[in-house]
Formats: structure tokens, sequence, C-alpha cells
């Protein structure tokens, strides 16, 4: 399991936890049944506080990716082919969100963006 950190990122270090396990999880790099790091050895390893991996693994439990094992620890849950679409979509959607949001203050017209997406596609 690979996360990078970044400190100058305006993104918290918690989300930028729960981003990168989200995406590794949805590209099926992670899959279900897998037992991540104890909340103290992935602190450890990544050099921050307890508390902001806990703040990490919260925000992937509240979105049902994983699921903690009193006692055990988090594995990544079992999930619904159709709840792990959803879920790509939503991020897909935030982005694009963004881009729509960026290319109006800018005025560059839908079809010009429309464009822009097919050639990056």
């Amino acid at each position: 399991m690979d996360i990078i950190i970044s400190n100058t990122s305006s993104q918290p270090i918690y989300l930028q936890i729960a981003d990168q396990i989200k995406r590794q999880i949805l590209k099926g790099e992670i899959e279900h049944g897998f037992y991540l790091p104890s909340i103290r050895m992935l602190a450890k390893e990544l050099q921050v506080s307890v508390i902001t991996t806990k703040n990490g693994y919260q925000v992937l439990e509240k979105e049902g990716l994983i699921k903690s094992v009193k006692g055990r620890g988090f594995y990544v849950s079992a999930q619904k082919e159709d709840l792990l679409q959803d879920i790509k979509i939503k991020s897909v959607e935030k982005k694009l969100e963004d881009v729509v949001e960026e290319a109006k203050e800018l005025n560059i017209p839908l079809e010009e963006v429309v464009e822009m997406l097919k050639l990056l596609y």
C-alpha cells in the first residue's frame, strides 16, 4: 500500500490518506478482505499523528469502504459492483464540477470544454 503525503498540499493530510487508499481500492489494487496497517503503524510510517490516520480511516469507514474489527484492526469491506461504480462516478463528477466551474469563470464555452475532454480522454 503506497501513500505519499504532501505537506505543501492545501488538502488536509487525513484526506490525502483517505483519498489515496480509496483510489487504490477503486482501482482494485487493494482487494476486499485486505487488512490495513494499524492506525499507529501507519502514523509511524507516514510520520504523522495517530489522530490524523484515525481521521483518514474514519472517512473511509463512513463511505463503507473499510470496516473495523474490534481488537483486530481495519480491513477493506466487500463491495457490491454497483456501489463501487457509484463511488467511482461520484469521484469523477466531483472533479468535473471543478473543471466546469473554472471554465465558466474563464468564459470558456461548453463546446470547447467537451472537445478538451475528448482530446484528453
